[in-house]
Parts: C-alpha cells; sequence; structure tokens
C-alpha cells in the first residue's frame, strides 16, 4: 500500500512543488489549505484537498482524527508580512506566531500520536533562515526560530520512532518573494554565491528527501539551503 503524505499549504509555492514531486513517487497525497482556487491537482484521485483554517489550532485534532493513517507529515504552511516589527498589530503577532509556529506544533502532536505505531514515519518542517539570523521582520524570525529548536526537541522526544527535520531556506521564488522589500531583496542576492533566490523546485527536493529517502540517522536536523548567504 502506497504511503499517505500530508501537506499543509501544498496547493502553491514550494507546497505545490512538494505536491508534484510526491505524486512522481507514487505517494498518496492530503493537501490542508484555506482555497484551492487554480489548483493544477483539483481532479487527481490521489489528491486528497481538505479546505481548512489551519490558524485554527483548537480544531486540528477533531481535523486529523477524522483522516486515515498519515505516514509522513510536511508542515510547510507559512505567513509572512515583511512589516517592520513595531507595526504588528496584536492580531498579525498572534496570526504569524499561529501558523508559524503553533500549528505545526499540534499537527506534530496529533499526527505523531498514531504515527509513534508505524515503522517509516516522517515530519518535515519548513522553516527558513530568518529564523537563523537577526532578521528586520522579528516576528517571523522568532517564529521559524522557534519552529527549528521545535524540531530537535521533538526528535528528542519521539526517540528515533519517529524521524523529524526542518530546512532553512534563504528567499526563494515564490509569491511570497514579492511581500519582501524591493531594497531587502536587492541586498540578499549580494550575499549568495550564484546571485539569484531558490527556486521551489530546489527546496521541495530537499523536503522530499528528507520524507523519504534521507538516512534515518539525520534526525532533529536543521537543513541549511542558503547558497552561502549563512555560512556555519
Amino acid at each position: 500500500m502506497n504511503q499517505t503524505v500530508l501537506i499543509t499549504g501544498g496547493n502553491k509555492g514550494i507546497g505545490l512543488e512538494v505536491t508534484r514531486q510526491l505524486l512522481q513517487l507514487n505517494y498518496n497525497i492530503i493537501v490542508i489549505a484555506r482555497d484551492f482556487k487554480d489548483f493544477e491537482f483539483k481532479n487527481n484521485s490521489n489528491v486528497k484537498q481538505i479546505e481548512f483554517d489551519l490558524s485554527k489550532t483548537e480544531d486540528i485534532p477533531s481535523l486529523i482524527s477524522s483522516l486515515d493513517n498519515i505516514d509522513i507529515l510536511i508542515n510547510n504552511a507559512g505567513i509572512m508580512y515583511s512589516i517592520p516589527y513595531n507595526k504588528y498589530t496584536t492580531k498579525q503577532q498572534s496570526d504569524i506566531m499561529k501558523l508559524n509556529l503553533y500549528t505545526p506544533i499540534k499537527l506534530i502532536e496529533e499526527v505523531s500520536k498514531v504515527m509513534l505505531n508505524n515503522t517509516h514515519s516522517r515530519i518535515v518542517n519548513n522553516a527558513s533562515i530568518a529564523g537563523q539570523i537577526g532578521h528586520p521582520d522579528i516576528w517571523y524570525g522568532m517564529s521559524k526560530a522557534a519552529l527549528i529548536n521545535a524540531t530537535k526537541s521533538f526528535s528528542k522526544i519521539f526517540e528515533g520512532k519517529i524521524i523529524i527535520n526542518t530546512v532553512a531556506p534563504s528567499p526563494v521564488e515564490t509569491d511570497m518573494l514579492n511581500t519582501i522589500p524591493k531594497a531587502r531583496r536587492e541586498a540578499f542576492l549580494n550575499t549568495v554565491i550564484t546571485k539569484r533566490f531558490a527556486t521551489a523546485k530546489e527546496i521541495a527536493k530537499t523536503i522530499v528527501w528528507l520524507a523519504t529517502d534521507s538516512p534515518k540517522y539525520i534526525n532533529g536536523s536543521c537543513i541549511d539551503i542558503n547558497n552561502g548567504s549563512f555560512p556555519r
């Protein structure tokens, strides 16, 4: 039986590319997103689409309990406002921490209840270079830094029964890139070796590898994907 992958935000950007690549590997896909307008796999029988507001963390337990067994979880969905930290409203602070941090943690908590009884369960979180460096949007940076730390913490909790890792990409050529002010985009390009942004396909390929075929000894790790802009 083919394994089932749950992807949040698998309808566009990096998540859509993850969906494409996993379909090519014959996985069954469940995509959770706010809407599926123009979704290219709308009529694909191997892709189940669930319209759901992921910021409603209190509804996640009932959502997960209504689904079939999940073998792989990919926490991809996230938001970024790209505004000065002191311009955030209280609601924006709450929303970004919910979607970027509390939601993935709640999904991990709920999905792992069944995953711990499986033999090949994996989780991959999509974080950001913003969680590793000083970042103008500190709320975004804090949410991603905490997600990286949560990945490391859960790896110890799961004791190898679930393999969990995260990726930390630098800016990627998706719609989210357009929310970053032009001056910041240009400044960033001066820090990377090849003077270009990452592509969604490159990030997705790394996520898919971690979700399917990477050695199990790679566990609790954060894979940097930043083309030399933050060497360490």
